[in-house]
């Protein structure tokens, strides 16, 4: 998707049942924090993963408040992704 709201907007509208998402934290319109924020207000407990090319303990805890259950910074070293992403799958956000 172009932006959060157009992802956000896809999610809801596809009938799919996703099984995880990953989202960048800068993109216009709605940020990965308001798509994160919008999927666990409606309820959506599976794994949510942020991309950000921020790396400060402020901008981690901004992601888990948010309701991101990871995050992965910039540039991705495709290892981590990869285990990130396998893990994940495997959870579920209480």
């Amino acid at each position: 998707a172009q932006n959060g709201k157009k992802g956000i907007e896809i999610f809801s509208n596809s009938g799919e049942d996703f099984d995880l998402v990953i989202t960048d934290i800068q993109m216009p319109v709605m940020d990965g924090f308001g798509v994160a924020e919008a999927l666990r207000d409606a309820g959506w407990v599976k794994p949510i993963i942020a991309l950000t090319a921020f790396a400060t303990e402020y901008d981690a805890d901004k992601c888990f408040a948010s309701g991101c259950s990871h995050y992965i910074t910039k540039p991705i070293d495709v290892e981590t992704f990869a285990g990130r992403v396998a893990g994940s799958l495997n959870e579920r956000v209480t």
